[in-house]
C-alpha cells in the first residue's frame, strides 16, 4: 500500500480521446470520496492497470497497435516509472493481472494473451515474453470473425490462469510452465453471446461472466482442483434489454458473496443481483452517475465507475440489507476507462 498506508485509487484513461493518462487520487474511507493528487500522460492510452499483490507496484497496458506494458513504482503521489515500456507481441491489450512473476495481458486486437515476466523487485524483464494465440470464432459478425480476448486474470487458488475471449465465446483456462502458458482446458458457453469480463466469488466455487454481445450473465461452477468451469445458468442484465442497443462491460462481485453488480453501457445503468446458489435474481438496476460506463470496482464497501464518454468516476455507497448501490459524490477525469486501488 503506497504511502505509510494511506489508500490511493488509480484511474486509467485513453489519451487518444484526450484523457491524462494515469490518475492518481486519494481515497476517504469514511465516505468513498476521490480527491486526484496526480496525473501522467507518458504511456499512450492506459486504458486498464493492475496493482501489484504487495502494493508496491503499479502496471499498465497501452491499448495501442503496438500494445505494451508499463511498470510503476508506488511511492508518493505520484507512481514513478520503473523502466521504459515492454511490447507485449499483441494487438490492443485491454486488460492485465499479475500471475505467478509475470504480468498477462489479454489483447483483444490479436486474440492472445501475453505473459511477461518481472524480476524480483517487480520491474519488467527484458526477457522476450510469452504469447498464446486463440483460435475460433462467433456467429455474430463483424465483432465474432475471430478471436478478441479481453480479459484475463488468476483464479482464488493462484493455480490458473483464466481468460474470456468475446470473438471465440469461450473461457480458457491455462497454467503457466517456464514462462509460458499451457492451454488445460476451453469452456464454451453460448453461440453468440460475447463474454467479456468474469468475477469469481469470494467463496472460489462460482464464477460469473458477463457477455457483452447479449446482455446477460452467466453463472459457472468453478472447480479449482481440476481446472474446470462449468456454465450453469444465464440471466439478462436488464429486463427486455436487446443486443445492439445495450452493451455490458464490467462485473465484480461483493466481498461477502452476497451481491454481484453490473455495468451496461448504452443503457448507462448499474444492476444489482443477489447471489442465490448456483444462479442470480435480478435486485434492481440504478443509473451508473454518467454515460458509458466502462468499468466497475468495489472497494472499501463502496462501488466505483469509470464513465468513459461522460469523462468522469463516479462512487456509490451501497445499502447492506439490498445491495443497491446510491450515488454519493464523482470526479472529473475525461475518457476515464477503469479504477484500481492500493
Amino acid at each position: 500500500m503506497a504511502d505509510g498506508g494511506r489508500r490511493r485509487a488509480y484511474i486509467g484513461s485513453f489519451t487518444a480521446a484526450g484523457g491524462p493518462g494515469l490518475v492518481t487520487a486519494a481515497v476517504d474511507p469514511a465516505s468513498g470520496a476521490l480527491t486526484v493528487l496526480s496525473s501522467a500522460a507518458g504511456l499512450p492510452d492506459p486504458s486498464y492497470l493492475a496493482v501489484a499483490p504487495d502494493g508496491d507496484m503499479l502496471y499498465a497496458v497501452s491499448e495501442t497497435a503496438d500494445g505494451a506494458v508499463a511498470a510503476y513504482h508506488l511511492k508518493g503521489d505520484a507512481p514513478e516509472p520503473a523502466g521504459p515500456p515492454v511490447r507485449v507481441r499483441g494487438d490492443g491489450p485491454t486488460h492485465l493481472s499479475v500471475f505467478a512473476g509475470h504480468v498477462l495481458t489479454a489483447n483483444y486486437g490479436s486474440g492472445s494473451v501475453t505473459a511477461v515476466p518481472l524480476r524480483p523487485d517487480g520491474t519488467l524483464s527484458d526477457a522476450t515474453p510469452a504469447v498464446h494465440r486463440h483460435t475460433g470464432a462467433g456467429p455474430h459478425t463483424p465483432r465474432q470473425r475471430g478471436p478478441h480476448a479481453h480479459q484475463v486474470q488468476p483464479d482464488p487458488s493462484g493455480r490458473w490462469a483464466v481468460s474470456v475471449d468475446l470473438g471465440t465465446d469461450s473461457v480458457r483456462v491455462c497454467a503457466l510452465r517456464g514462462g509460458a502458458l499451457v492451454p488445460h482446458r476451453e469452456t464454451a458457453l453460448r453461440p453468440g453471446s460475447g463474454p467479456r469480463h468474469l468475477a469469481f466469488h469470494p467463496g472460489g466455487r462460482h464464477a460469473y461472466v458477463v457477455n457483452e454481445l447479449t446482455p446477460s450473465v452467466t453463472v459457472c461452477r468453478w472447480d479449482a482442483a481440476e481446472g474446470v468451469l462449468r456454465p450453469l445458468t444465464e440471466t439478462p442484465v436488464l429486463p427486455g434489454a436487446a443486443a445492439g442497443e445495450a452493451y455490458p462491460s464490467g462485473i465484480v462481485a461483493s466481498a461477502d458473496g452476497r451481491f454481484v453488480w453490473t455495468a451496461t453501457r448504452g443503457e448507462d445503468v448499474l444492476s444489482v443481483f443477489a447471489v442465490d446458489g448456483d444462479s442470480l435474481t435480478p435486485a434492481g438496476t440504478v443509473p451508473c452517475g454518467g454515460h458509458w460506463p466502462r468499468a466497475i470496482a468495489e472497494s472499501g464497501g463502496f462501488l466505483y465507475v469509470a464513465n468513459e464518454r461522460s469523462g468522469d468516476v463516479t462512487w456509490f455507497s451501497v445499502h447492506q440489507d439490498t445491495g443497491l448501490p446510491r450515488r454519493a459524490g464523482s470526479v472529473p477525469v475525461t475518457a476515464a476507462s477503469c479504477v484500481v486501488f492500493g
